[in-house]
């Protein structure tokens, strides 16, 4: 990662993905775009038990939608639900035992569901924080095994409930952290190099900026962060009968970050957003008329369609790099596909 990027990055973040990037965004926000009746529509979120997911949950409930909650952890997951419909009043809301990382459940849970369920949004939440490389049993890094892998089998897999279905949308969190990678297609799964080695100058600056120690671990995420926003831009070309939208939910304080980046959340926590500002861009995609109405393939943050590259960062990838991922990818996915 250039010394360039880090640092306009982080600049940019203290200005734009804080809480007070938010209250800044918000004053241009239309109050009545999320104004509306989601009855009759339904609406999967994977990791929705905590963190982005559940607020997201919780505010899809709380406008008559049916909620399907995607999640790993069942006693958590029930918890969740057990509030969200306390709070709504709303009894659709459902929870499904799927762990994400593991590409053949993933396969198995989808194909089940698209049988007998409707789907409208697709909300690809769920993500993976681990600080050391460590493989699934499939033999996959666990990281890019729920970020990457079981989002495009999940996606893949729900696209022809998706296009029957009226108005369509998939939206995928992934991160501002892109911005300082460029998409890297021979090491999809952090084989090469140390995983948690001495990082080079410029990622060393941010650190000495922000006082997080987890450093090669940002560099994995932010990798993988990448591969959602090519993915987003390319379904966006193959699938015109569905809107693809990729977000940044700035800087929030969630239990994800808590755990995962502790030094970073010490340094920085009276400047996070609280996790319904990290949570607001993710909704309004979901649900917003005008949402709807942006080119489908786009990266946003704060309601906002914005630039997937940092200027004069060099982190274009050509489009035969973008093509090797997506071959890659459905190969993968191919092998573990009951």
């Amino acid at each position: 990662m250039s010394m360039f990027r880090n640092a306009v990055w982080f600049l940019k973040g203290l200005r734009e993905y804080t809480k007070g990037g938010y209250e800044a965004a918000a004053k241009n926000f239309v109050a009545a775009d999320l104004e509306v009746n989601l009855s009759g529509r339904s609406f999967m979120i994977t990791g929705a038990n905590s963190g982005l997911g559940k607020a997201t949950a919780q505010e899809i409930a709380n406008r008559g939608g049916t909620v399907h909650m995607v999640c790993r952890n069942k006693g958590r997951a029930d918890a969740a639900k057990e509030e969200i419909v306390e709070r709504s009043k709303n009894q659709n809301v459902h929870v499904h035992v799927v762990d994400m990382s593991c590409a053949r459940e993933v396969w198995q849970f989808a194909e089940s569901f698209v049988q007998g369920n409707a789907l409208h949004v697709l909300i690809n939440n769920a993500g993976c924080m681990v600080n050391q490389r460590e493989v699934t049993q499939e033999g996959l890094e666990k990281n890019f095994a729920t970020n990457t892998l079981g989002t495009y089998i999940l996606t893949v897999a729900l696209l022809p409930a998706l296009k029957k279905a009226q108005d369509p949308r998939v939206v995928t969190v992934s991160s501002g952290g892109m911005l300082t990678q460029k998409l890297d297609v021979d090491d999809l799964q952090s084989e090469k190099g140390t995983f948690d080695g001495t990082m080079i100058y410029a990622q060393n600056k941010v650190r000495q900026l922000t006082g997080c120690g987890e450093g090669a671990f940002h560099d994995v995420c932010v990798f993988l962060q990448r591969q959602q926003v090519v993915l987003t831009e390319r379904w966006a070309t193959q699938h015109k009968e569905v809107h693809f939208s990729s977000m940044h939910p700035g800087w929030a304080d969630t239990p994800a970050v808590q755990s995962s980046m502790p030094s970073f959340h010490a340094k920085m926590q009276n400047k996070l957003r609280t996790e319904a500002m990290g949570a607001d861009t993710i909704v309004w995609l979901a649900v917003a008329a005008a949402a709807a109405k942006q080119p489908s393939g786009l990266f946003f943050q704060d309601r906002c369609a914005v630039a997937t590259h940092l200027p004069l960062a060099f982190s274009r990838s050509t489009s035969q790099e973008e093509d090797r991922l997506l071959a890659a990818l459905s190969d993968l996915a191919l092998k573990f596909k009951p």
